[in-house]
C-alpha cells in the first residue's frame, strides 16, 4: 500500500538570510542555542509528526484489576455482587494486574506482582470488591434500559443504542481472543451479539456507513503511517486485558454501534498515533484511547492528527494519581478521569474522586477557549487542565470483564477499573449522542468540548441536570487535588446523568467562541482610517483593542477608527467576547500605514506567483514583557509538496516548532522592543515568497 501524500516544511533559522544546509531531527529550535551566524538548523516534519524522542516514548494501558478471580455472574443477576479479597492478596498492586500475574502471585504467595511500583498505589486495606453488570451501570448513570429484543426497534430506539455509529478502539499489541471474550460477555449479560467482519488491507476507504440495525466487530492492524498491515502484533497480557475491557464496555454502552479495534504494532507514541491516523482514514466516528504517557514540550506536534472531519477523540487521564498524561492533555481530545462508585442497584448513585485518577495542569499546552472563567469552578486556568469529564474507575467498585488468558480457552471474570474503563464508556455516550443527532437532523458533534463546557456547564440548570458534580475525595496532596463544586482537575465537569446528557447533546446547536480573522489593513499617514473588525460570532459581542496605537479606537458595533494615522506597521489585537456564552476569541490585525504620498504595501499574506508557488500566512505578534507570546506562520503551496523556509531576525529566546505546513513561534519571556521576523519560503520548483512579521513587545 502506498503512503498517503504529505507536505513538508524545511525550516532554516539563521542570523542572516541564507540558503538552508545541514540537517537535524529535532522538533524545537532555540535560536540562541547555536552560533546562528555560522550554522543553520533544519527541521523536516510531517503533518502531525512527533520528534524522534517523542515518537519512541511508550504509553501504558490505564487499567487496574482487583486482585481476585470473581465467581461467574448469574444469568439474571440483580443484586450488586460483592466478594472478599483473600487476605494473602490485600496488599497486591492492582495497577495493570493480569490473570497471568495473578496466577503467579497465587502460586508463589508474592506480596507484590508488579515490578513497576514507583508510581502505583497498592490496594492496601480494601477487603471487599463490588462489581457491576452492564445493566447496573446503565441504571446507575441513567442510560436507557436495554430492550428485551433488538429487532423491530424504532429509529430513535436504535439510536439510543448507538446504531449507525462507529467506535474505534485504539490499543497496542494483540488480543487473539477478543471476539470470544466479547461473545461470552454478551451472552452472560443479554447484550446483542456482534457479527465479526473482516476489513481487507486493500479495502477502499473510508468504509461504508455502519449498519443501523446490528453490531459489527472488526479487527485491523495499523502501521505508524496510518496504513493497514496483514501481520498481527505480538501478544501482551496487559494490553490484551486492556483490549478486552475497552471492547466490552464500549459495546455495553452503545450495543448497536460498530466497533473497529485497531491494534498498533507497539505502544510507542508513533505507532499508537498510526492507529489514530488509520481511524481517520476509515471514516467518521469516535476514537477511544485508554492509554497515556508523559507530555513533553513537543507532543503538541501531534494535535493535527486529532482533527479528522466528524471525528471525536477521547483519552484516559491516567491511573497513577495527580498528573498530566498525553494524549489526554491535547486540547482536541476529551480527557476522561475516574471516580469510585457506590450504588445499591436502585435509587441514586454516590461517587467520590478515585484516589488513583489522573488529572492536573499541563506544563506546555495553552488554555483552550472552552476552559473559560464562565465555567463554574474553572477560575482562570493557567494552561490546559484535565480531566474534562469522568466515570466509574475504581477496581474496588469495578465492572465485569471476561478474559481468556493466553493458552487457555476458559473464560475468567475479573473486576476491572481504571480511567481506561471510563474512557470507552464515554466514547459510547458520544456515539449514542451522534446517532440521536442523525435522527434529529443534526451534524455530528465532532469535538464535544464546546458543547459540554459552553452549551451545558455555563447554564446553571442544565449543568446540574446533565452532570453529577463530584465534590469529595482526593487523588493527591496538592491544593487542587480534591473534588470541588463545579469543575475540578480530578473529575472535570463531573460524571454523566445519561438521559439528560443525551437529551442535551442530541438537540443542541453547539455554540463556539467568536472568530477574529487575521487580516492586513492598509492606510496612509494623515488620512482617516476606518474599517469593521473581521469577526464571526453566533451572538452579539463586545469588543476590545490591545496594542493599538494612540488615537485608534473600536466602537460597540466593531468599527475601528483612527483619525490621524502615523506611518508605520502596527500589530493590533482585537478581542471579541460573546455576550451570551461568555466565550472570547482574539485575532491580530496588521495595520500598515504608508507615508503620505507613497503606496501602501504588505507582505502578509503573500500571494502566489502566476505559475503557483508558496503562500505565507502570518500576522503580527503583539505581547507584554515577560508574558509568554506565540504566533503561527502558515505555509501553503498548490504546486509543490516540499517547501524550504528561512527565518531571520528572531529575537533572542524565541523558539520555533514545525507541525505539517505550520510553524509556531514561541517566546517564553519577551523583552520590550520592536522586532521584525523575515520569512522566505522557497518550494522545490524554485518559486518563492517573502513576508515580514512585526513583533511588538510593550512594557505592560
Amino acid at each position: 500500500m502506498s503512503k498517503l501524500p504529505r507536505h513538508h516544511v524545511v525550516l532554516c533559522i539563521a542570523a542572516l538570510l541564507s540558503a538552508c544546509g545541514g540537517g537535524s531531527d529535532t522538533a524545537s529550535v532555540t535560536p540562541q542555542a547555536a552560533p546562528l551566524a555560522t550554522a543553520a538548523t533544519i527541521l523536516q516534519l510531517d503533518d502531525g509528526a512527533l520528534t524522534p524522542a517523542d515518537a519512541t516514548q511508550f504509553a501504558q494501558p490505564s487499567f487496574h484489576m482487583a486482585p481476585l478471580l470473581l465467581e461467574a455472574p448469574a444469568e439474571a443477576q440483580t443484586a450488586v455482587h460483592t466478594q472478599t479479597v483473600p487476605a494473602a492478596f490485600r496488599r497486591l498492586n492492582t495497577r495493570r494486574l493480569t490473570l497471568e500475574s495473578l496466577r503467579v502471585a497465587q502460586a508463589n504467595r508474592l506480596a507484590n506482582v508488579d515490578t513497576d511500583t514507583s508510581s502505583a498505589t497498592p490496594l492496601a486495606s480494601t477487603t471487599t470488591v463490588a462489581t457491576y453488570t452492564p445493566a447496573q451501570i446503565r441504571a446507575a448513570y441513567g442510560l436507557p434500559t436495554l430492550p428485551g429484543s433488538y429487532t423491530g426497534l424504532s429509529a430513535t430506539q436504535a439510536a439510543q443504542l448507538g446504531a449507525g455509529q462507529t467506535i474505534y478502539i485504539v490499543d497496542a499489541m494483540h488480543n487473539p481472543n477478543v471476539a470470544a471474550e466479547l461473545s461470552a460477555f454478551n451472552s452472560k449479560f443479554g447484550l446483542p451479539a456482534c457479527a465479526t467482519k473482516t476489513i481487507a488491507t486493500t479495502a477502499s476507504l473510508p468504509l461504508a456507513a455502519a449498519s443501523a440495525s446490528g453490531c459489527e466487530l472488526s479487527v485491523v492492524y495499523s502501521t505508524a503511517s496510518g496504513g493497514m498491515s496483514a501481520t498481527a502484533p505480538a501478544y501482551d497480557a496487559g494490553w490484551a486485558t486492556e483490549i478486552a475491557l475497552d471492547v466490552q464496555w464500549a459495546h455495553a454502552t452503545a450495543p448497536l454501534a460498530r466497533i473497529v479495534l485497531i491494534e498498533a504494532a507497539s505502544a510507542s507514541y508513533d505507532n499508537l498515533l498510526g492507529g489514530v491516523r488509520l481511524a481517520n482514514r476509515l471514516g467518521a466516528g469516535v476514537v477511544s484511547m485508554s492509554f497515556g504517557g508523559s507530555e513533553t514540550s513537543t507532543t503538541s506536534a501531534a494535535d493535527s492528527v486529532f482533527s479528522g472531519a466528524n471525528m471525536t477523540y477521547l483519552a484516559a487521564t491516567g491511573d497513577s494519581g495527580a498528573g498530566v498524561a498525553w494524549p489526554s492533555v491535547s486540547p482536541k481530545v476529551l480527557a476522561v478521569g475516574g471516580t469510585t462508585l457506590s450504588y445499591s442497584g436502585a435509587g441514586a448513585r454516590s461517587e467520590v474522586v478515585w484516589s488513583n485518577t489522573g488529572g492536573g495542569v499541563s506544563a506546555y499546552v495553552a488554555t483552550p477557549a472552552y476552559q473559560s472563567g464562565a465555567v463554574p469552578g474553572m477560575g482562570t486556568a493557567a494552561r490546559r487542565t484535565v480531566a474534562d469529564v469522568a466515570f466509574n474507575a475504581d477496581p474496588s467498585s469495578g465492572q465485569y470483564v471476561a478474559i481468556i488468558a493466553a493458552g487457555s480457552g476458559t473464560v475468567k471474570w475479573s473486576s476491572v477499573g481504571g480511567t481506561s474503563l471510563a474512557t470507552p464508556q464515554w466514547a459510547g455516550l458520544i456515539a449514542i449522542a451522534n446517532a440521536l443527532r442523525v435522527v434529529n437532523g443534526k451534524a455530528a458533534l465532532a469535538a464535544p468540548h464546546a458543547a459540554l463546557y459552553t452549551n451545558i456547564s455555563t447554564v446553571a440548570g442544565t449543568y446540574a441536570s446533565v452532570f453529577k458534580d463530584i465534590t469529595s475525595g482526593r487523588h493527591g496532596s496538592c491544593a487542587a487535588c480534591g473534588g470541588e463544586t463545579g469543575y475540578d482537575q480530578a473529575t472535570g465537569l463531573g460524571t454523566p446523568n445519561g438521559g439528560a446528557l443525551l437529551s442535551a447533546l442530541s438537540g443542541l446547536t453547539v455554540q463556539a467562541a467568536p472568530v477574529v480573522t487575521a487580516a492586513t489593513i492598509s492606510g496612509k499617514a494623515g488620512a482617516a482610517l476606518s474599517f469593521t473588525a473581521p469577526v464571526t460570532a453566533s451572538n452579539a459581542v463586545t469588543y476590545a483593542l490591545t496594542g493599538a496605537p494612540s488615537g485608534m479606537s473600536i466602537s460597540g458595533a466593531g468599527v475601528v477608527t483612527w483619525a490621524t494615522p502615523v506611518a508605520g506597521t502596527y500589530g493590533v489585537t482585537i478581542t471579541a467576547r460573546d455576550s451570551v456564552n461568555g466565550l472570547s476569541g482574539s485575532g491580530i490585525l496588521t495595520v500598515v500605514i504608508a507615508a503620505a504620498g507613497s503606496t501602501s504595501t504588505s507582505n502578509t499574506p503573500t500571494a502566489p506567483t502566476a505559475s503557483g508557488g508558496p503562500v505565507i500566512n502570518a500576522s503580527a505578534m503583539v505581547g507584554v514583557a515577560n508574558r509568554a507570546l506565540s504566533g503561527t506562520i502558515g505555509i501553503s503551496d498548490a504546486t509543490s509538496k516540499s517547501v524550504a523556509v528561512s527565518l531571520s531576525g528572531a529575537p533572542l529566546g524565541m523558539t520555533f516548532q514545525v507541525s505539517g505546513m505550520q510553524i509556531t513561534a514561541t517566546w517564553a519571556a519577551p523583552k520590550v522592543g520592536n522586532y521584525t521576523l523575515k520569512v522566505v519560503a522557497t518550494d522545490s520548483n524554485g518559486a518563492s515568497a517573502t513576508a515580514s512579521i512585526p513583533v511588538t513587545v510593550s512594557a505592560r
